[in-house]
């Protein structure tokens, strides 16, 4: 949705445009496509996705990944002030702080209390 709500800002902008706005390095790659990049310039992939197996694990990966979704939201909207941009943005963020809440209450359940599975070794851990 980001993507999209960038793509939807800059398809109109002229040259001289993109250039005064920092664009230009962007725009020659990808003109105004969506292209999933972290502000930074790196490329989404999937190493940044750490799944281990183990569900406490798995599940405070989880609950990490939300504040950062939101915490990227936040910088986000201390940028703008356009309510096209800040509507969406918020919508999204709110969707993070519930997403966090439900990783939560399922941290606090039998689940994450179980048992391993006969045979099971915890990773990292060599005889």
């Amino acid at each position: 949705m980001v993507g999209t709500i960038v793509y939807q800002l800059i398809r109109g902008m002229t040259p001289e445009q993109i250039k005064a706005a920092g664009f230009d390095d962007y725009f020659v790659d990808h003109t105004a496509a969506v292209y999933p990049v972290a502000a930074s310039g790196m490329p989404f992939n999937a190493a940044t996705i750490s799944v281990t197996g183990d569900t406490i694990a798995d599940l405070h990966e989880d609950l990490s990944a939300e504040q950062k979704a939101r915490m990227t939201y936040d910088n986000i909207l201390r940028f703008t002030d356009d309510p096209d941009v800040r509507d969406p943005i918020k919508f999204l963020r709110e969707r993070e702080v519930v997403h966090f809440q439900r990783f939560g209450e399922a941290n606090h359940t039998k689940l994450s209390k179980r048992e391993p599975p006969a045979g099971h070794r915890p990773q990292g851990i060599f005889p």
